[in-house]
C-alpha cells in the first residue's frame, strides 16, 4: 500500500501530469463560467481529446476539471444570480444579493476559499476510504453489485421533484434509451427503429451533451444579453477568506455532508448544495439574513458541492456505480482508456487510485488560487453578450457528438436528444434521472443475468444483497419525505406533499386543460416511446427481451397515470408544471422562442448533410454572428475563420475526417459515376 503511494506521488510529480491536470483545470473553469453546461457537459467536451492518451494524464485532465468546475461556476452565480451549474443554485440564494451590496469580492473570495478546503477535504476521504473499503469491496461478486446499481437507481425518487411518479418515469426512459442496441446476454438487437447506427447503443457523449448543453445553449441564445451584469467586484476579498475560516466548522460539517451525499450513487450536484444551506441555515441562531447576504449561505454549499467529487469517485472507482452524473461520463472515459473499475482499483491499479485522489486534491487548490488570482479578468468575461460564445461553444459540442461514432448521425442524433432535453428542461422531468437510468441500465441488466447464471434466484438471499437492498428501500422510503423539486429547492416531510397546494403553483402549471395541453402531449410521447420499446423487445428471447420489456411495461403505466392526472387533476397537483408557463405568469418571458435557438441547430445539421461539416460551419457562424450580433461583416469573418482554422487544426492532429455532405460527395465521384 505504502508502494503505490509512494509510485502516486511520483507519478503526480510528473511534469506531463502536472501539464493536463493543468489543461482540464483551464478548461473546467471556462466550462463553469458559461451557465448551465456544468460537469457533464464540460466531460463530454473532453471525451474526443482522450482517444489514444497515456491513462494516467488523461485521467489527469477528467480530474482537473471535474474538480474545478464547482469552484468556476460561482461567478456566474455571484455576479448576475444564474446557476452557472445544478450545483451551485443555492450560492445564489445570498451571493448575488452581496454582490447587490457591492460585495462581490467577499462573496467569491468566500467561495473560493470554502471550495478549496471542501475539494482537499473530499480527496482525503477518499484516500481514506480505499484503506477501509478495500476488504469489503474484494468480496462483492455480482449478486452484489447488481444491488449497489440497484440502489443508485433507487435515489432516482429523491430527483424527482413534486411528482414521484414523474420522476421514475424519467429514469425509465433513460433505462429505456440505455437498453437500445444488442442485448448483453443474446446479442439480439432491439429497439433501434431499423437504424443500423442504433445497433452499438446510443453514445453516452451524445446523450449528456443533448440533454444537458443543447438546451441550456438554446435558452441563453433567446436573449441577446450578457452571461452576466454589473461592473465591479469591489472591496473585501480578505475578508472573504477570514469568513470562510471564521466558520471552519460549518466548512467541516458542510464538507463531509458532501462527500457523504457524493458517495450516495445517483444524486450529484442537484442536491448537495441545497441540503447543505439547509443545514447552514437550521444551525444558524439569526436566520433573518439568510437570502439577504448571510455570507455563511455561501460557504456551506460551496464546500459541499466540492467535497462531493471526492465522495462521487468512492462507488465510481470503487464499483463502477457512477455517484453523480459527471461521474457518469467519467466512468465511460475509464472504459475508452482501458481502466476497470472495481477491485482492481484497489489492487493491480492501486497506485491510479492514490493518483486519482491526490490529483483531485492538488486541482482543487490549483483552480482555487487561479481564481483569486485571475477573478477581475474572469469576471470581465461573463460580461460578453452570450451570442458571441455560442458560435463556438455549439461548434465545439457538435465536434465532440461527432467524435463519438465519426457518422454524420452522430449530430442528428445530438439534435433529437436535444429537443427531448428541451422538453425534459421544460416540463419537470427530472433531466439527472434520465442520465442515471441511461447509465446504470446496462449495468443492471449485465449483473442481473450474471448473478442468476453464478448463483441462481438465490443470489436474493445473500446477505450483501440482503443489506444493499434494505439500503435501496430505505432510499425510497426516504425520497418519498425529501425531494428536490424543479426549481432545486428541496421539500420535506409535509412540505413535500403540500408544495403543489402553494398559492402561486396552481397558475404556474396551468389552471385549463388548454394550458396544461403542451404538458399532456410530451407525456404522450413519452407513452409512444415506452409501447414502442415494448412492442420491439416482445418478440424477443426472454433473456433478449425481459430487461427492456419489463421496464417499458412498468414506466408505461406510470406514464398513463401522469397523463390521466395531466388532464384530470385539480389545478397544482404535482405532476403540472411548464417552465414557458410559469415564466409568463411571473412577467419573466421576454416573448423569444427556444424555437429560434434550435432553428439554428438544425441550420447547421442540414447545412452539414448537403455540403460537409467545415463548409457548413463557415456559412453558420458568419450568418449567425451576422444576423444576432453587431460584429458587422469583417469581424464576422474573422471570427469564423479563427473557428474554422482550430477546428481543423483539431481534426489534423487527431486524424478526423469531418462529416462530407451529399452535394460534397457528387463533386468528388468520377464524371462517369455522376
Amino acid at each position: 500500500m505504502f508502494e503505490s503511494m509512494q509510485t502516486a506521488l511520483m507519478g503526480l510529480m510528473n511534469y506531463q501530469h502536472l501539464g493536463f491536470m493543468f489543461l482540464g483545470i483551464v478548461v473546467g473553469l471556462c466550462v463553469g463560467i458559461l451557465p448551465g453546461l456544468g460537469g457533464i457537459a464540460g466531460m463530454s467536451l473532453l471525451m474526443p481529446f482522450i482517444y489514444g492518451m497515456d491513462p494516467v494524464s488523461a485521467i489527469a485532465m477528467l480530474i482537473g476539471m471535474v474538480a474545478v468546475i464547482p469552484t468556476g461556476d460561482t461567478f456566474t452565480s455571484v455576479l448576475m444570480g444564474i446557476p452557472g451549474s445544478s450545483a451551485s443554485q443555492a450560492t445564489v440564494l445570498d451571493g448575488y444579493p452581496l454582490a447587490k451590496k457591492g460585495q462581490a469580492a467577499r462573496a467569491l473570495s468566500a467561495a473560493f476559499s470554502a471550495s478549496l478546503l471542501g475539494g482537499v477535504f473530499g480527496a482525503v476521504m477518499l484516500t481514506g476510504f480505499v484503506v477501509v473499503a478495500r476488504p469489503i469491496i474484494l468480496i462483492f461478486s455480482t449478486a452484489e453489485l447488481f444491488m449497489l446499481a440497484v440502489l443508485g437507481l433507487s435515489v432516482v425518487g429523491i430527483l424527482a421533484g413534486n411528482s414521484m411518479i414523474r420522476g421514475l418515469a424519467a429514469c425509465g426512459l433513460g433505462i429505456v434509451v440505455g437498453a437500445i442496441g444488442t442485448a448483453p446476454a443474446t446479442g439480439e438487437t432491439r429497439i433501434d427503429l431499423g437504424f443500423d447506427y442504433l445497433m452499438d447503443g446510443v453514445p453516452l457523449v451524445i446523450v449528456g451533451l443533448g440533454l444537458f448543453a443543447i438546451p441550456e445553449l438554446a435558452d441563453l441564445m433567446r436573449r441577446p444579453t450578457s452571461i452576466a451584469s454589473g461592473s465591479t467586484l469591489g472591496a473585501g476579498w480578505l475578508q472573504g477568506v477570514k469568513d470562510t475560516f471564521k466558520h471552519w466548522f460549518l466548512v467541516l460539517r458542510s464538507s463531509a455532508l458532501g462527500t457523504f451525499i457524493g458517495f450516495i450513487p445517483g444524486l450529484g450536484g442537484g442536491v448537495v448544495d441545497w441540503l447543505a444551506y439547509g443545514h447552514a441555515v437550521q444551525s444558524s441562531k439569526d436566520k433573518s439574513q439568510y437570502g439577504k447576504g448571510e455570507i455563511k449561505g455561501v460557504i456551506a454549499p460551496e464546500s459541499a458541492n466540492n467535497a462531493l467529487q471526492g465522495g462521487a469517485l468512492m462507488p465510481t472507482l470503487l464499483f463502477g456505480i457512477p455517484g453523480s452524473g459527471s461521474m457518469a461520463v467519467f466512468l465511460a472515459g475509464m472504459a475508452l482508456l482501458g481502466l476497470q473499475p472495481g477491485p482492481s482499483m484497489v489492487t493491480t491499479n492501486l497506485d491510479l487510485t492514490y493518483t486519482i485522489a491526490w490529483t483531485l486534491a492538488m486541482a482543487s487548490i490549483i483552480g482555487a488560487f487561479i481564481c483569486f488570482l485571475l477573478a477581475s479578468p474572469i469576471s470581465r468575461l461573463t460580461f460578453i453578450p452570450f451570442n458571441l460564445v455560442a458560435p463556438a461553444m455549439i461548434m465545439l459540442i457538435c465536434f465532440a457528438a461527432f467524435q463519438a461514432r465519426r457518422d454524420i448521425a452522430d449530430l442528428f442524433l445530438l439534435f433529437g436528444m436535444g429537443i427531448l432535453g428541451v422538453f425534459l428542461r421544460r416540463f419537470g422531468w427530472p433531466r439527472p434521472a434520465v442520465l442515471i437510468g441511461f447509465v446504470l441500465s446496462p449495468q443492471v441488466e449485465n449483473y442481473l443475468y450474471q448473478a442468476v447464471q453464478f448463483y441462481g434466484a438465490g443470489f436474493l438471499l445473500r446477505p450483501g444483497v440482503l443489506i444493499i437492498g434494505a439500503l435501496a428501500v430505505l432510499t425510497i422510503v426516504l425520497s418519498v419525505r425529501s425531494r428536490v423539486s424543479e426549481d432545486g429547492a428541496v421539500l420535506t416531510g409535509q412540505e413535500a406533499d403540500a408544495a403543489a397546494a402553494q398559492s402561486e403553483k396552481p397558475v404556474l402549471g396551468g389552471t385549463t386543460l388548454g394550458e396544461r395541453l403542451p404538458q399532456m402531449l410530451f407525456a404522450l410521447f413519452v407513452m409512444v416511446l415506452f409501447t414502442y420499446a415494448a412492442y420491439s423487445s416482445y418478440p424477443l428471447s426472454f433473456l433478449g427481451a425481459v430487461f427492456p420489456l419489463s421496464a417499458a411495461l412498468l414506466m408505461l403505466a406510470a406514464t398513463i397515470y401522469v397523463v390521466w392526472m395531466i388532464a384530470k387533476g385539480p389545478a397544482g397537483h404535482g405532476t403540472h408544471y411548464d417552465q414557458e408557463l410559469a415564466a409568463k405568469v411571473k412577467g419573466e418571458h421576454d416573448g423569444s422562442s427556444v424555437w429560434v435557438s434550435l432553428a439554428w441547430f438544425a441550420f447547421l445539421f442540414i447545412a452539414t448533410a448537403l455540403i460537409g461539416f467545415i463548409l457548413a460551419l463557415v456559412l453558420f457562424i458568419t450568418a449567425y454572428l451576422v444576423m444576432r450580433t453587431s460584429l458587422g461583416w469583417i469581424r464576422s469573418l474573422i471570427y469564423t475563420g479563427v473557428c474554422v482554422c482550430f477546428m481543423a487544426t483539431l481534426g489534423h492532429f487527431l486524424t478526423l475526417n469531418f462529416p462530407a455532405g451529399v452535394l460534397q460527395r457528387m463533386v468528388e465521384m468520377p464524371w462517369p459515376l455522376k
